[in-house]
C-alpha cells in the first residue's frame, strides 16, 4: 500500500467519487479518499489521499479554497448552475457599479442557505434526492467565510468572480444570492478551483496523466497536509508513548488551535497532537503510524 497526497486537476464531467475510483484502480488499493467535493461541472484542484494520508482528510478539507467562477445574469436554474433546468428568465438592467455594490454584503462572515441540489441530508436522505422528486424543504442557513470576492471580468450578461472562501461554501449559492440581490437572477456557468489551502492548480497533475508508473513520484508526503502546524520533535521514549496514543509533556503552543505535528527521532511523522492546558501535556489526536510501525 502506498501513502501520500495527490494534487490532481479534475476534468469536467466527473464526480469527485469518479476520480477516487480511478485513483483506486491505478494504485490498486481501496484506502483512497478525496478532501473536498467538486461538482461534476467543476474543474481544478482535487486533493486525493492514499493510505495513511486518509487520516488527514479533515485537515485538508478545513483549508480555505480559491475559485474562478463565471456567472450568467438573467437566468435562474433549479440547481443554481448550468446543469440544471431553467426556471426563470429576467431582463438584465444592471451596470458594473451595481454589481460591485451587491457583492459587498456577500463578503466576510455570512449566513448561506445551501442549495436543494446538494449532498446534505434531511431525515436520512440526500437533499438532491428530494429535489429530483420535486420536494423542496427548508434549509437552515450555515455560517461561512468569504475572505475575498472580486469582480474580475464584466461582459454582461456574464461576469467572472475571484472567490476565496472557507470550507463548506457553495459557490452556486453565491451566484444565486447575487442574482437575487440584483433582481435579475443568475446561475453558475463554470467553476475552476484554483487552490485548496497551499495546493495550487499550477502544480496539479491532470487526471489523465496519472499512471501506476508515475504514481510514486507524484505522491506528496503526509507533512504536506500539515504545513501550517508547529512541530514537536520527540525522543525515543516520547515517540513510543505517542505511537500507543499516550500523552507526552511539552511546551504550550503559540497558535490558538493548540495543534502540532509530532516527529520521532528518526524524522518520521507520528501524529497530530493537541495541547491540553489543564494537564499541561500533548495528547495524540490522530496517530499516523500503523501498529507495526510504532516504535
Amino acid at each position: 500500500m502506498v501513502h501520500g497526497i495527490l494534487n490532481l486537476a479534475k476534468p469536467g464531467g466527473l464526480t469527485s467519487h469518479d476520480v477516487v475510483k480511478r485513483v483506486r484502480a491505478v494504485a490498486r488499493q481501496r484506502r483512497v479518499g478525496h478532501a473536498g467535493t467538486l461538482d461534476p461541472m467543476a474543474t481544478g484542484v482535487l486533493l486525493v489521499c492514499l493510505g495513511r494520508a486518509t487520516r488527514l482528510i479533515e485537515y485538508l478539507q478545513a483549508s480555505p479554497k480559491r475559485y474562478r467562477a463565471r456567472l450568467r445574469l438573467g437566468v435562474v436554474t433549479d440547481t443554481y448552475d448550468a446543469e440544471g433546468t431553467v426556471v426563470e428568465e429576467r431582463p438584465v438592467m444592471v451596470d458594473r457599479e451595481t454589481v460591485e455594490a451587491a457583492l459587498e454584503p456577500l463578503r466576510g462572515s455570512i449566513l448561506q442557505v445551501p442549495p436543494m441540489y446538494s449532498a446534505l441530508k434531511r431525515g436520512g436522505r440526500r437533499l438532491y434526492e428530494l429535489a429530483r422528486q420535486g420536494v423542496t424543504v427548508e434549509r437552515e442557513p450555515r455560517p461561512v467565510e468569504v475572505y475575498r470576492l472580486e469582480l474580475t471580468v464584466w461582459q454582461p450578461p456574464e461576469l467572472v468572480l475571484d472567490v476565496t472562501c472557507s470550507s463548506g461554501t457553495y459557490i452556486r449559492s453565491l451566484a444565486y444570492d447575487l442574482g437575487q440581490a440584483l433582481g435579475c437572477g443568475a446561475h453558475l456557468t463554470s467553476l475552476v478551483r484554483l487552490a485548496s489551502g497551499d495546493f495550487r492548480l499550477e502544480d496539479a497533475v491532470p487526471l489523465g496523466e496519472l499512471t501506476g508508473e508515475r504514481l510514486p513520484d507524484l505522491l506528496l508526503p503526509l507533512d504536506a497536509a500539515l504545513r501550517g502546524y508547529p512541530t514537536l520533535h520527540l525522543d525515543e521514549a516520547a515517540a513510543r508513548a505517542v505511537g500507543f496514543g499516550q500523552a507526552v509533556a511539552g511546551p504550550p503552543p503559540e497558535e490558538e488551535t493548540g495543534l502540532a505535528r509530532a516527529y520521532g527521532p528518526d524524522g518520521v511523522l507520528l501524529a497530530v497532537m493537541i495541547y491540553r492546558p489543564e494537564q499541561g501535556d500533548w495528547q495524540p489526536r490522530k496517530v499516523l503510524v500503523d501498529q507495526e510501525q510504532k516504535v
